[in-house]
């Protein structure tokens, strides 16, 4: 007996299904896309409960006659292409015909549509695929689709789907994007009988962005306008100083169809290379215009990627048109002053202000013409501050304190050090005294600041050693060794003016998944609606500065799936929040706090940071003598 089987029909549409329809935000999309093909003026989605026990999706579109509703429920059974040569060209959004039959096959549906030519329209039920019923009804011109205990025959579906709060907030980013697609559509977002998105349809892509993230994010946008080798890129960048710490506010539409472009990203970030502080990511709403030919949308089950035939053009119309517009857009504010604004000076009475290192201007022996000649400043009457030995600092002692220095080992009498002082110009530093080890002790070879190097890197002499200590690192790892010995005491500080952060709307749900996480890291976060979240207090290590990038790092991070697990988000918030509130490359530190952070490193046996890069580098006498030729 043969062992191929021909599945049945009903659990061949189970199967295809599961590839269209994954959860309520898949219905809405494939839903509102054929509203939009259907030339629908205005769109209306409503879930309940997710959209598990109820989706509805309104329009005024075109509407099916009568004679068609049955079919249009049929697997690929589409009226937007009729051939092979059709796929070649593609202009709408929908065209495998799949989109009814997959959600009819997992739900029970019910269809209300109407023709402008029709007097009737048609009502037709349909459960589990098998038709249920199909009659006359009165409804207004164009369609509206109920669907009813979405994967109700499919448990093993059902058990994977996310709270309630989760599957709307997927399901309105899914209008979210349909709206910025289609700024001459009107669409309404209802969630659980409130509306939450309401967009006016003028046609203008400003009022859908105004409408879907709000006017902070809006104030920061740049417009984009521009054409190069057919094709056409407009909306909007974000100014460099409204740059976001991810990627999740970047929206691309090709042929008004959202898609994922690595070829649009890169091309973004690259106009934006040398504006944006590193670890910055720009935010953009492009709509990108190319020939249907050039570019193939039937390479996704989800048509979220597109392929093009040259991406060349579409990376330089990017490229070339964001750069554009940040040369318009994003010209700094230049202070201009009047002759009047400050008093005249004749060329006698301006002050010579000579720089330490400034040339100096000296006659030329013949043609009397002045040359610049460097010269290095004089040697001051006192030495130079010197930095004090500090004491093993992988032992753990204190440093050496002042002490005064033994003027007779020296051969100079306390008088003559005295005198030294005196003769010393006013406003220079004080040297400051040096230990002297102790012949035959163990602190005979005292380790030693050296300084600090690129503003990064402290470094000490130790015996016939460099130690080089990573500042950011070490005190990185501090402050989560800090907060993690907290747990959910996390030290906290309320903040004087909350905070908002408009977030996008899976990482608005991510976060409102996560509250507990959040408020054990030191972050109190509120659901102010709309995709936006309210800060009222911050980890007190932060000190009340960018809780908002933080947040928003916080909310992608989520976002992404990297952190199922209670403690593991709770560890990666120490991280992230360790991370912005140690200190930074390049921010000055006095030669004490370069000391008392090395002593805190050695007491608390740092040797790695939260991200797993070392703290310490050891450079031997020998290794550094060798590139000199010193030693083999």
């Amino acid at each position: 007996m043969g062992k191929i089987n021909v599945l049945d029909k009903r659990v061949a549409d189970l199967i295809a299904a599961g590839e269209v329809v994954e959860r309520p935000a898949s219905v809405v999309k494939e839903l509102t896309e054929n509203s939009v093909d259907a030339g629908s003026g205005t769109v209306t989605v409503e879930v309940r409960r997710g959209g598990v026990s109820f989706l509805r999706v309104t329009d005024d579109g075109c509407g099916i006659a009568r004679e068609d509703v049955p079919t249009a429920f049929l697997s690929h059974a589409t009226s937007k292409i009729a051939g092979r040569d059709d796929l070649a060209s593609i202009g709408t959004l929908g065209f495998r015909g799949e989109a009814l039959a997959s959600v009819a096959a997992v739900a029970h549906v019910e269809m209300l549509t109407r023709t402008a030519g029709e007097l009737a329209g048609t009502r037709y039920a349909v459960d589990g695929g098998a038709e249920r019923l199909c009659e006359d009804a009165g409804c207004a011109a164009g369609t509206t689709i109920v669907v009813r205990d979405l994967f109700y025959n499919t448990p093993a579906r059902m058990k994977f789907l996310k709270k309630d709060v989760t599957e709307s907030n997927a399901a309105a980013a899914v209008v979210d994007k349909e709206a910025l697609a289609h700024p001459e559509i009107s669409f309404r977002f209802l969630r659980d009988g409130k509306e939450t998105l309401h967009t006016p349809g003028d046609g203008k892509l400003k009022s859908a962005v105004y409408a879907v993230y709000g006017r902070e994010f809006t104030a920061g946008l740049i417009p984009v306008d521009y054409e190069l080798n057919g094709v056409k890129v407009s909306g909007f960048v974000s100014k460099p100083a409204a740059a976001r710490p991810n990627r999740s506010m970047q929206n691309f539409f090709i042929n008004g169809r959202y898609v994922k472009s690595r070829t649009a990203m890169v091309a973004l970030e690259e106009a934006f290379r040398g504006s944006l502080m590193v670890g910055k990511m720009p935010a953009c709403v492009l709509h990108v215009a190319v020939p249907l030919e050039a570019v193939d949308v039937n390479v996704h089950p989800a048509k979220i990627e597109v392929r093009f035939v040259n991406e060349k053009p579409i990376f330089d119309a990017v490229y070339h048109g964001v750069k554009a517009a940040l040369g318009r857009g994003d010209t700094p504010h230049l202070l201009k002053l009047s002759d009047s604004a400050a008093p005249a000076l004749r060329r006698e009475e301006t002050p010579a202000v000579q720089m330490r290192f400034a040339p100096r201007m000296e006659a030329a022996p013949a043609d009397g013409e002045a040359v610049p000649a460097f010269h290095m400043p004089e040697k001051p009457a006192s030495a130079p501050r010197q930095v004090p030995h500090a004491a093993s600092w992988y032992r753990g002692a204190p440093a050496a304190p002042d002490i005064e220095r033994d003027d007779e080992e020296e051969g100079e009498s306390p008088a003559a050090g005295r005198a030294e002082e005196e003769q010393a110009p006013a406003g220079s530093p004080k040297p400051v005294p040096v230990p002297q080890p102790v012949p035959g002790s163990k602190e005979e070879t005292p380790e030693r600041l050296i300084g600090e190097a690129f503003g990064t890197y402290i470094i000490l002499e130790r015996g016939d050693s460099l130690v080089f200590l990573d500042k950011h690192a070490a005190h990185e790892r501090l402050i989560y060794e800090k907060l993690k010995a907290a747990g959910g005491g996390c030290e906290r500080q309320m903040l004087l003016q909350p905070v908002t952060v408009t977030l996008e709307k899976n990482e608005y749900a991510a976060v409102l998944d996560s509250l507990d996480a959040c408020a054990q890291a030191g972050f109190e976060i509120e659901d102010f609606g709309g995709g936006t979240v309210l800060v009222r207090s911050a980890p007190m290590v932060l000190g009340g500065s960018g809780v908002a990038e933080a947040v928003m790092e916080i909310a992608g991070y989520l976002a992404s799936g990297k952190a199922n697990l209670t403690t593991e988000k709770v560890d990666w918030l120490y991280h992230n929040v360790a991370c912005r509130a140690a200190v930074k490359a390049g921010d000055p530190a006095s030669p004490e706090e370069l000391l008392d952070l090395a002593r805190r490193a050695e007491k608390e046996d740092v040797r790695y940071c939260p991200h797993g890069r070392p703290v310490f580098y050891l450079l031997t006498r020998r290794e550094l003598e060798k590139q000199f030729g010193r030693s083999k």
